[in-house]
């Protein structure tokens, strides 16, 4: 099983946003399970279970195990595909974010378009790789910093480019035989609380960088 996986396909996608589908896919990500099992569960009928399970199958979000024979009954045991999953903007072609229709540093909505196109590239990525079992080598940097006021968060934000852009300058060779393309991004934005949600969001400070939508 795999830690997380995507989702590029739209019909995939519209199958584990059931909400009996999304039940019975968290269930499987444990022990392997069948249909009666499951049914037990959830409290629905097994012919309703097995229906759902073979939409979920049909559509790589669950694989077979093994089998088991109960009774005259040989029943089949069931397993998430991975233990997590993240639809790709894939899956909504056509109304996908392009962070190349516009370039606002300071936008919220040009950074989300940013993290839409890095979710929908690594998992193109991933798919490859892994139908050509092989490794794909990819680095990510995740942390946090406590500013003390909004200006400590602009010259960050000064330091921050200018350090980056001195790195790219460097290490970029366009004319590299041999050589392959890397995307770089770097993104800074007010940390969620967990138990936050939308009506619980703060308001942007007055002149903060990077609160612009």
């Amino acid at each position: 099983m795999l830690d997380v996986t995507v989702i590029e396909d739209a019909a995939a996608a519209a199958v584990s946003l059931d909400p009996t589908r999304a039940g019975l896919l968290a269930e499987l990500v444990g022990e392997p399970a069948s249909a009666a099992m499951l049914a037990e569960r959830v409290g629905l009928p097994r012919q309703k279970v097995n229906y759902h399970l073979k939409a979920l199958e049909r559509h790589g979000l669950v694989e077979l195990v093994g089998e088991r024979r109960k009774g005259n009954v040989t029943e089949r045991l069931m397993r998430a595909t991975a233990a997590s999953y993240v639809i790709s903007p894939l899956a909504l072609a056509s109304v996908e974010p392009d962070p190349g229709r516009f370039r606002d540093q300071l936008s919220a909505r040009w950074l989300l378009a940013l993290a839409a196109r890095l979710v929908r590239d690594v998992g193109t990525l991933i798919t490859g790789a892994a139908r050509a079992r092989k490794r794909l080598a990819t680095y990510a940097l995740d942390g946090e910093v406590r500013f003390a006021d909004a200006a400590a968060r602009a010259a960050f934000v000064e330091e921050l480019t200018r350090g980056v852009s001195a790195l790219i300058a460097k290490y970029h060779d366009a004319d590299a035989e041999g050589g392959r393309d890397h995307r770089i991004v770097v993104a800074l934005h007010p940390a969620v609380k967990a138990d936050s949600g939308p009506a619980t969001r703060t308001a942007p400070e007055p002149g903060a960088v990077g609160e612009r939508s």
